[in-house]
């Protein structure tokens, strides 16, 4: 197919609109981002909107209208709430959803018994629905998937010889999709946040909620209601990872990669390749650029951007929607004290990958140590552990590890109540050493509740067999000793259940080769 490049004259226009009514799709610049338009009331029209994009078919799609009043023959009522949204926001970057007409066929609202309508701020929009003479379905003017276009070069790009017709009406001026409320359900409810955020809708029409999925994702078994909901969305070619950090610790990190780009704000101070999305307090600047810098990563031949992650507040919102799903939720949380929570059986080999660990970068902070820096001579701790576990288990101001342990790991119970009186202080030793790449080496981290505190937590195991033998060399410990130790634990099961991964350590397997795995998908 020949596409036509077309400008906004009144000729051209006059053109677009005939190709549309006819049945054809072309491709013109809103407010928000270009759309590839449609007749939304001519099933195999809209069938080809999907067939250009590689768009599912399950995935609805919005009606553009020219006129506020355009919008009563697509639905069964104008409610009370609609009306005021229409009265007070139209044209706008908002699109309202409605139960639909029996005009509306299935294939525009994918299979919907609802419809999402908006009235377009962006006068060559407005000309060319109205040239068309229809109500026109049109959905971001890209490939299904990667970043929209907020340029006519993007829709060039994605679509030259796909479609009828490009109109070239310059820079969409917001560059995020329009805010998409459904007033289908008993409180009205953002599915896709915009340019028109919740505190706007709420002055309107009083209370608002946003769905779990704008910042969550839909659950397997949830159905789109509105375009822009789908686990990944909006994404490069690059494998791109969100990074949660303040200004300096965002540096400090994208600093250290190797073989990365960062997407960044406007002064960060950045050594690896990278581009800026606007300013930090700036989230309409955040808006306009996060496309299109999407798709420079791509001509820069990034394959892996660090990004830093935008305000969940106004426009900051939609931003967040969209980043988080060009990035299919990869974050790395740096504002957690640690990168990751190394944790698993007495004996399964943690001091094995932790010394590997060191090796890549990373910042070891030792529980154990700290254990023992809390119970070196004359500890103040010393008088309720002997309150507990007998006045022998110090002796000249010295703790009896030996004879402690034996006591603790007797029983379960035992082992608890010395984990009450020793992990507020150890977690607050190994919180004051944390800053950068850490990793905690804590055996006791899930019963010390500090899974929370880490990224992503990794459990190390071993055959029971192996542990015994580790522990008792270790420990220059009886086996009935070191069985003692290993019953006074967790089942397997139970660390593997709160965890992120697992690494089988029991002497055979690739240990390093595992870690390097868990490491690639994580940073």
């Amino acid at each position: 197919m020949k596409t036509k490049l077309l400008t906004t004259s009144e000729k051209d226009i006059a053109l677009a609109g005939e190709i549309i009514k006819k049945g054809g799709l072309v491709a013109f610049p809103t407010e928000t981002v270009y759309g590839l338009g449609a007749n939304a009331l001519n099933s195999e029209a809209v069938k080809s909107i999907y067939a250009a994009k590689g768009r599912p078919s399950d995935n609805p799609l919005i009606v553009h209208i020219a006129e506020k009043e355009d919008i009563i023959p697509l639905v069964k009522e104008v409610t009370p709430e609609a009306q005021a949204l229409i009265d007070e926001f139209f044209p706008a970057p908002l699109t309202v959803i409605l139960k639909k007409s029996d005009l509306i066929p299935d294939t525009t609202s994918g299979g919907l018994d609802t419809v999402a309508v908006r009235m377009p701020e962006n006068e060559t929009a407005r000309r060319i629905i109205k040239a068309s003479g229809v109500p026109v379905a049109a959905p971001s003017a890209n490939t299904s998937g990667l970043p929209s276009p907020t340029k006519a070069k993007h829709v060039i790009d994605d679509m030259n010889g796909k479609i009828d017709a490009i109109v070239d009406g310059g820079d969409c001026k917001f560059g995020v999709e329009s805010t998409v409320i459904t007033l289908a359900t008993d409180i009205p409810t953002i599915l896709r946040p915009g340019a028109v955020t919740k505190e706007m809708l709420e002055a309107v029409i009083g209370e608002v909620e946003i769905s779990p999925a704008v910042l969550e994702g839909m659950s397997e078994d949830e159905t789109a209601a509105s375009p822009g909901m789908k686990y990944k969305h909006y994404s490069p070619k690059a494998k791109v990872i969100i990074v949660n950090a303040d200004k300096a610790r965002f540096e400090e990190f994208v600093n250290s990669r190797k073989n990365a780009f960062a997407l960044c704000f406007d002064g960060d101070d950045i050594k690896i390749p990278h581009l800026t999305f606007g300013s930090e307090g700036d989230d309409l600047s955040q808006a306009r650029e996060l496309f299109d810098r999407l798709r420079q990563l791509d001509e820069m031949g990034a394959e892996k951007v660090y990004a830093r992650i935008p305000s969940r507040s106004g426009v900051g919102m939609a931003v967040y929607n969209r980043l988080i799903r060009a990035a299919a939720f990869n974050i790395i949380d740096l504002k957690k004290p640690y990168t990751i929570g190394l944790t698993g059986q007495t004996g399964a080999g943690k001091g094995y990958i932790c010394e590997y660990l060191k090796e890549k970068g990373f910042k070891i902070i030792d529980a154990d140590y700290h254990s023992r820096r809390l119970t070196k001579r004359n500890s103040p701790v010393f008088p309720i552990l002997q309150a507990e576990f007998g006045k022998d288990v110090v002796v000249d101001g010295v703790l009896n590890r030996k004879l402690l342990a034996k006591r603790a790991f007797a029983s379960r119970e035992r082992t608890d109540r010395l984990n009450e009186i020793m992990h507020p202080a150890i977690k607050k030793l190994c919180r004051d050493e944390a800053k950068g790449l850490c990793v905690l080496d804590a055996p006791q981290l899930l019963e010390a509740e500090m899974q929370n505190e880490c990224y992503k937590i990794v459990s190390v195991t071993a055959p029971e067999s192996v542990r015994l033998k580790r522990i008792k060399e270790r420990d220059n410990i009886t086996d009935i000793e070191a069985k003692e130790r290993i019953m006074a634990q967790h089942g397997e099961e139970y660390y593997l259940s709160q965890s992120d991964y697992t690494v089988i350590n029991d002497g055979r397997a690739d240990v390093k080769a595992q870690f390097d795995r868990i490491l690639e998908e994580i940073l």
